[in-house]
């Protein structure tokens, strides 16, 4: 688990670019398919981005401009 916090965003991009070269080479798949993992994909996406923002440090106070 600690792997996966630490490397969240590393990991949500490789699983986006293998979403994005499944969808490219299957053309058969169904729409609605790719809609829902593409509304999932967007949804971890934000998780991962909250991830981040818990990781990064707030600025001292006077130097948030």
């Amino acid at each position: 688990m600690e792997f996966i916090t630490a490397h969240a965003a590393r990991l949500y991009r490789v699983a986006l670019a293998v979403v994005a070269l499944v969808a490219y080479y299957n053309p058969d798949l169904p729409s609605a398919l790719i809609v829902g993992v593409v509304a999932a994909v967007l949804g971890t996406g934000e998780v991962v981005q909250r991830l981040g923002d818990d990781k990064t440090p707030t600025a001292p106070a006077g130097q948030d401009r």
